[in-house]
């Protein structure tokens, strides 16, 4: 193929010259490729691609490959296009806006709303650009291979200022821009930034479509953050909190245990005052605590009072390196990668000083309370983002597929899953942009009282809605979204990977529980039949 370029047309009737497995020459979508040196390393075997030489395998190409295949390869093997037809435009890379039916929100797809401005837009262009060409390499190692983000990139984020950019607006964004130089993506000033830029920045991460890489840059740090911010120190606020946003350090929370889940009330760990009262000595274990194993900060849940229940229990920031050999975290294997970092954690007569109290002691369990609202809210925004790329990716597949002599997309019971399920995924964001829309007009102190019940609804509904894209998904993928690798391996890690949302921040049964309780509060006492 010496002389040849990406530009050269070919005859038709040359093309099927090439047909021998040392010059071999294929076509995909109009352009013609020689594959002579690849045949040798192809993951199908060799004889399987010679048997287009010289022929079309458009068909069959799509039928086996994901688009970063072609991607990947095409400037190495192009030779040239066929004479007289007019290429099929290259697929869109990974960054740019989708075009595929509600694979982007209403407003990305050129809607009107009554919620977003142009900022939104140029922010979340902002952010899914750095996200292709910073983090998204390192998304797929990390997944495959289950080691942690490299502190450089945690550090990467944080000079992008996408940590600051994934808590809510507040006095910190004005402080890291004025204290560290921080400039926040797309531009947006500090004073502009609010719960729809965060919920975008949620949203862009999770399109990363990497489960346990997800969770490794942030779950534990969004959860963990706010408690500090709100009932830390100056100390914590001033001089460990920038760290965090900056990526310089890392923090997660640590409250769940082997005994006590849901029922947060209920924790065994202890966390008693040495007798010059300058000390607590934290004995106690943690179970399921995200990005536990490579944290440097933890905010931690301990019983400091006598009295069972919630009452008596108060938040303490463990620094690990301050902890001493007592502390201890170890990796748990779980359904997705172990990248994330979940961890058990075993303290045995830790030290911690008494300054480390966070709040009031004996009271932490309102800063507990005060904190699910927000984790709550992100976790439906990341799921509904995920579900969003389950959507896309089916749309693709049902298209490209063929079955019988025609493409899935012509068989109504396939259409009538893509419908459920594109009803279902818009029906759930539209009530997220109408509960993101109120914190926006609310203080935090309003929101606790007024969207305890409908974000705890919210995020019920939204793990159901997981249950039936997932169930749809592997039925329209069949044995490919069982398979790690290849086409189905989006589908098959949100199959393996989408009750975490149902459980972490409050299980599906306490969300509904709590949410129609919470609602009859205002129930008014004259409503009768």
């Amino acid at each position: 193929s010496e002389g040849m370029s990406a530009t050269t047309e070919h005859e038709p009737s040359e093309i099927t010259k090439h047909n021998t497995p040392s010059d071999c020459w294929i076509t995909i979508d109009g352009r013609v490729y020689d594959v002579s040196r690849f045949a040798p390393m192809h993951p199908g075997g060799a004889k399987l691609l010679q048997d287009y030489a010289g022929k079309d395998a458009t068909e069959a190409f799509w039928s086996y490959h994901r688009q970063e295949v072609l991607l990947k390869y095409h400037e190495k093997y192009l030779v040239g296009t066929i004479k007289g037809q007019k290429p099929v435009p290259m697929p869109q890379s990974w960054g740019e806006p989708s075009k595929v039916p509600f694979a982007e929100s209403s407003f990305e797809r050129g809607w009107d709303s009554p919620f977003l401005k142009d900022s939104h837009k140029q922010f979340r262009a902002a952010v899914r650009k750095f996200l292709e060409t910073e983090v998204r390499p390192q998304a797929e190692l990390c997944e495959v291979s289950g080691k942690p983000p490299s502190k450089e990139l945690y550090a990467s984020l944080g000079n992008f200022g996408l940590w600051a950019c994934r808590i809510p607006p507040g006095k910190h964004l004005k402080m890291l821009t004025s204290m560290a130089g921080l400039k926040l993506p797309g531009g947006i000033e500090p004073e502009e930034f609010d719960y729809f830029h965060e919920q975008i920045a949620h949203e862009e991460i999770s399109r990363l479509g990497t489960p346990g890489f997800v969770d490794a840059i942030g779950a534990g740090y969004v959860i963990s953050i706010a408690p500090i911010l709100h009932f830390g120190t100056d100390v914590m606020r001033q001089q460990i909190a920038p760290l965090i946003i900056m990526g310089q350090k890392r923090s997660c929370l640590a409250i769940s245990e082997p005994a006590a889940g849901s029922d947060v009330a209920g924790m065994l760990t202890t966390a008693k005052k040495t007798p010059d009262g300058k000390h607590y000595i934290v004995n106690g274990t943690k179970k399921w605590i995200t990005n536990g194993t490579f944290c440097d900060y933890f905010v931690t849940a301990v019983r400091t009072g006598d009295k069972p229940g919630a009452k008596g229990i108060s938040l303490l920031l463990i620094s690990r390196d301050d902890a001493g050999d007592g502390f201890e975290t170890k990796p748990i294997k779980t359904s997705y990668a172990s990248s994330a970092g979940t961890s058990y954690i075993v303290m045995e007569d830790v030290k911690v000083p008494v300054e480390n109290l966070m709040g009031v002691e004996n009271r932490g369990f309102e800063c507990i309370m005060f904190n699910f609202n927000h984790e709550r809210w992100f976790i439906v925004a990341m799921v509904l983002a995920l579900q969003r790329i389950l959507l896309e990716e089916c749309f693709k597949w049902c298209n490209q597929r063929k079955v019988f002599g025609a493409s899935l997309m012509t068989q109504p019971v396939i259409r009538e899953k893509l419908a459920r399920m594109v009803g279902s995924v818009e029906a759930a964001y539209s009530w997220l942009e109408a509960i993101t829309f109120q914190m926006c007009r609310m203080d935090f102190k309003t929101q606790q009282t007024e969207l305890g019940g409908p974000i705890a609804l919210l995020k019920y509904q939204t793990t159901r809605v997981s249950h039936l894209v997932a169930d749809d998904a592997v039925q329209i993928f069949g044995g490919r979204a069982i398979t790690a690798t290849g086409m189905g391996k989006v589908v098959e890690r949100f199959q393996r990977t989408y009750k975490f949302g149902s459980i972490l921040g409050g299980s599906e049964e306490i969300m509904a529980d709590l949410g129609i309780r919470q609602s009859m509060r205002s129930f008014p006492k004259n409503a009768k039949l």
